[in-house]
């Protein structure tokens, strides 16, 4: 691997905690993840609950990760650890934190709780060390200092390095792999499924095998515009990754400014919903993207509303409204996603999963400024309300001052204000 490696080459790492969450478990229990069967899953959510992850041991059992709890074989058993996501956190601070000991703050793209890209290049000549090297001197310490096993991929760019990790490492007896585009082109592109590559669903691998294309080395060979005909201009990425390229750099990601902003507030209902009680639940989290909206003093100019139905009842409805005017205000929100909310949603459907958006967000400074208001409510009155409302959770807690909606019986505000990520923070 090392010797392939130019002096002017970009080196990136992906570097994953291998089943994070049941490793810390395991870890804090002061057992082996690799030796016990340890499950973490909410039990009070039924047996149809998600494991949020699994040990390395009960993986190797055959059961896989983010499976239900019914779906773990009767025959074993193991351990059920309640999430506690904050551990979880401080545990992801401190392995970052690691890394800032050898890599500066900027050349670390966190991805997710447990996975991120470190750009290595500018460090190889100031440590004297090979990319292998280094990444086993991070490894090293993240097993040192928390006893977390990490898997690792390297590439010459950073997709590469990501398909290193998801797809190679695991097989290594050291759990770190290396590709560049011509080792890609021997190893991958007939590696089959096509969803084990990042950024392939299921969707775009079954509208490719109605193209008989089914591996990259397919869609590499393939007709450029048969590929835009059939998923438009991001034909241009899957191109491109069919053939081991990546423009992306971790500048570009530092640098990154999204063309349009939005907030959302997305919520799997514990049980099925009737449509009165829904609604309810609706409204708290309309009111949660109000308080964030005041709080990051952004107005919205459109909004939009998601329903998924119980076991596929019902097809997902729902829609999107342009706003007459930008706006913060709970008072105005509320009724019209009431509106949508009656006007798209089954009355007699069960209803288990609801989203909403706040969308075209604008700050509130750049607001283009009315003279009448589009509103029949005093908005600055209303914003001073939700940033009293703001102030007061700070200092004494979520659940220290809530509208009456929210201890209505089905009402779900005040326990998911207790939570982190929607699962039990643990503290």
């Amino acid at each position: 691997m090392d010797n392939l490696i130019k002096p002017t080459e970009r080196i990136y790492a992906c570097i994953d905690l291998k089943s994070f969450y049941a490793s810390v478990e395991c870890v804090e229990r002061g057992l082996d993840p690799f030796q016990t069967n340890l499950v973490v899953a909410d039990p009070s959510r039924g047996n149809g609950g998600i494991c949020l992850a699994v040990s390395p041991a009960l993986k190797k059992l055959g059961v896989r990760n983010r499976c239900r709890i019914f779906e773990i074989p009767s025959h074993i058993q193991y351990i059920t650890a309640l999430p506690r996501m904050q551990l979880y956190m401080d545990y992801s601070a401190g392995i970052y934190k690691s890394y800032l000991e050898y890599l500066s703050a900027q050349d670390i793209h966190v991805y997710s709780v447990d996975e991120c890209f470190l750009y290595l290049s500018p460090y190889l000549l100031l440590y004297k060390m090979k990319p292998k090297a280094l990444v086993q001197l991070l490894v090293g310490r993240i097993m040192e200092k928390f006893g977390i096993c990490a898997t690792a991929g390297i590439g010459s760019n950073l997709f590469l390095a990501k398909v290193a990790l998801d797809i190679l490492a695991k097989h290594q007896p050291d759990n770190i792999a290396y590709l560049d585009e011509a080792l890609f082109k021997e190893k991958m592109w007939h590696h089959r499924p096509l969803t084990d590559f990042w950024n392939i669903g299921r969707g775009t691998a079954n509208r490719l095998a109605r193209k008989g294309i089914y591996d990259l080395y397919g869609v590499a060979h393939c007709e450029p515009q048969r590929l835009y005909k059939e998923f438009g201009i991001n034909a241009e990425y899957l191109i491109d990754h069919a053939w081991g390229r990546e423009d992306c750099t971790m500048e570009s990601l530092r640098n990154y400014q999204p063309k349009t902003h939005s907030l959302s507030n997305s919520q799997i209902l514990f049980e099925d919903y009737a449509w009165g009680d829904a609604l309810i639940v609706m409204v708290e989290m309309v009111e949660f993207l109000c308080l964030k909206l005041v709080e990051t003093q952004m107005l919205c100019n459109s909004f939009s509303l998601s329903i998924r139905y119980s076991k596929d009842c019902r097809p997902p409805t729902g829609g999107s409204r342009r706003l007459p005017q930008a706006t913060d205000s709970f008072a105005v929100l509320e009724q019209f996603f009431r509106q949508l909310f009656a006007q798209t949603t089954w009355k007699n459907a069960p209803i288990r999963q609801i989203c909403v958006s706040a969308n075209d967000l604008v700050w509130l400074g750049d607001a283009e400024q009315n003279l009448f208001s589009a509103y029949p409510v005093d908005e600055l009155r209303d914003r001073d309300r939700q940033q009293a409302l703001l102030d007061v959770k700070a200092k004494y807690g979520k659940n220290a001052l809530l509208r009456g909606f929210s201890y209505r019986e089905k009402a779900t505000g005040r326990l998911r204000n207790k939570l982190i990520g929607g699962h039990n923070s643990g503290v």
